[in-house]
């Protein structure tokens, strides 16, 4: 007789990772870190980590839009306005 628990059991961790991950990315989720390498008293590194993990719409609302003004993940539209301006700088400096 086959057991039919394990089918069972991945179906609802299933369920359980797709409802984390959907408030996950409507809630965000903030990680923050820092590593700090010190020798005798004397701060010789500090690294400051901070991730947020949430969905496009609810980084808008919160007011980040980075990836909007980034040239090297926007349109080729985008990239031939840049390139344009950085020639007009060029010339004039």
């Amino acid at each position: 007789m086959r057991s039919s628990m394990p089918e069972q059991m991945s179906s609802v961790q299933t369920a359980n990772l797709a409802d984390l991950l959907d408030r996950i990315l409507d809630k965000g989720v903030v990680i923050v870190g820092d590593i700090k390498i010190n020798l005798i008293d004397v701060e010789l590194l500090t690294i400051k980590i901070r991730l947020l993990v949430a969905s496009v719409d609810k980084a808008k609302s919160i007011g980040i839009d980075w990836w909007e003004h980034d040239p090297f993940i926007t349109s080729g539209k985008n990239k031939t306005r840049l390139a344009a301006k950085n020639g007009e700088e060029a010339e004039g400096g």
